[in-house]
């Protein structure tokens, strides 16, 4: 019997798109059809804006946009994919869990698997990804990153990455509407927002500007485009479709290779970020977790 591969949306089937060079071959390999397979495609383009593909006589090809998209899309889905065998293989050893937001576990841990692979090759992991963790809801063993305050999330919490944030956008946007010379220029672009159910616990444009001490509502821009998931609100920032506020930690590796570039003044919140929570009852397994998340940023001591 043939493995099921993880649901992974519109990303596993641009992905397919992208090695296949056809729809239709795209849509064979995945069990779909034809227009679903398009209509995914269609649905990602009206989301960013913009065209990643080109149709042609006999099949696709992608668009400069398309293969920047492809490279990170492509890099996650296999990352995601030899997870998910680590975990169909070891479900009868013991694995330890850990639990953190969408962001993070995008953004920050699957870049950086590869490398814990390479330590602990036969070590099992299962990543529960949810917006909302619940300390007291861990199980034993179990660790998690979280974001919030030391007075939130107590003190044994030890702080991976402090709130620092930027406002980040792709070199062509910078390019047609920047230079953002002055922090006032940046209330007359087009922003991308991450949309949250409650007030923001971490700096959003309101906040951002508000610390600045600039008014933005003066100038009655519009055209601003929101999301629901950072990951989205990064990929927005990619497709050139406006100005993001960056995560430090989160879009570092996107800033270090040149395709987002900052355009605006930091600013940090040194007591709020994300945390590491610790198990009281421990395991070897939790606890070689735990050391490699804190040695990834530099912390090399147990104290908060």
């Amino acid at each position: 019997m043939a493995e099921r591969p993880v649901d992974l949306g519109w990303m596993r089937i641009f992905v397919e798109i992208g090695k296949a060079g056809s729809l239709s071959a795209a849509a064979a390999s995945l069990g779909l059809t034809q227009p679903a397979v398009s209509y995914q495609i269609r649905r990602i383009e009206e989301h960013l804006g913009m065209t990643l593909l080109k149709r042609q006589h006999r099949g696709v090809v992608l668009t400069q946009e398309g293969k920047r998209l492809f490279d990170i899309a492509a890099r996650n889905v296999d990352e995601i994919d030899q997870l998910a065998r680590h975990f169909r293989k070891g479900t009868a050893r013991p694995a330890v869990r850990l639990h953190t937001d969408y962001a993070f576990s995008s953004l920050w841990l699957i870049p950086r698997m590869h490398g814990f692979r390479l330590i602990y090759p036969d070590m099992d992991i299962q990543i529960v990804a949810t917006q909302r963790i619940e300390r007291d809801s861990l199980e034993d063993g179990d660790l998690a990153v979280a974001f919030g305050s030391r007075a939130e999330l107590g003190r044994d919490a030890v702080l991976l990455l402090p709130e620092r944030v930027a406002p980040v956008c792709s070199r062509g946007f910078l390019d047609r509407n920047g230079p953002f010379a002055d922090p006032g220029d940046l209330v007359r672009s087009r922003l991308i927002h991450l949309d949250t159910a409650t007030p923001s616990p971490w700096f959003d444009w309101q906040s951002y500007f508000a610390q600045l001490r600039i008014n933005r509502e003066a100038y009655a821009v519009q055209g601003d485009i929101s999301f629901n998931t950072y990951s989205l609100v990064v990929q927005a920032a990619l497709g050139e479709q406006g100005l993001a506020l960056g995560w430090m930690g989160l879009v570092d590796s996107l800033l270090e290779s040149g395709i987002l570039a900052i355009a605006g003044p930091e600013l940090e919140a040194p007591d709020r970020g994300y945390w590491l929570l610790r198990p009281k009852k421990g395991s070897p397994q939790s606890e070689r977790l735990g050391v490699w998340l804190m040695m990834e940023e530099g912390i090399s001591g147990v104290d908060g």
